[in-house]
């Protein structure tokens, strides 16, 4: 099945978003979210894989939190000022 050209509609933002929702799920294979779209080459798929950038933002601050709850933040390295750690990565730096 080829993909057609059609005008932009409120239906195709919904389906933007699912594919974009489904291309995102790491249990979903790409190649199924390909079929579901019915696109004839997975390159056409792979643009639902650019993230949007408030979730990337999302993503570090919620992998940041994980982190600081499994280990707390090494001591920097000699010759780096706590200060400069702390307004450069945030958090509680000694």
């Amino acid at each position: 099945m080829t993909t057609q050209t059609r005008p932009h509609t409120a239906s195709a933002d919904t389906s933007h978003t699912a594919a974009y929702r489904m291309a995102q799920d790491p249990k979903m294979p790409l190649t199924d979210v390909q079929w579901v779209l019915g696109h004839a080459f997975l390159s056409t798929t792979q643009r639902y894989l650019n993230p949007v950038t408030e979730d990337v933002i999302a993503g570090v601050l919620a992998f940041h939190a994980r982190q600081l709850l499994r280990d707390p933040a090494p001591p920097p390295a000699p010759g780096y000022r706590p200060e400069s750690l702390r307004i450069l990565f945030g958090g509680n730096q000694p």
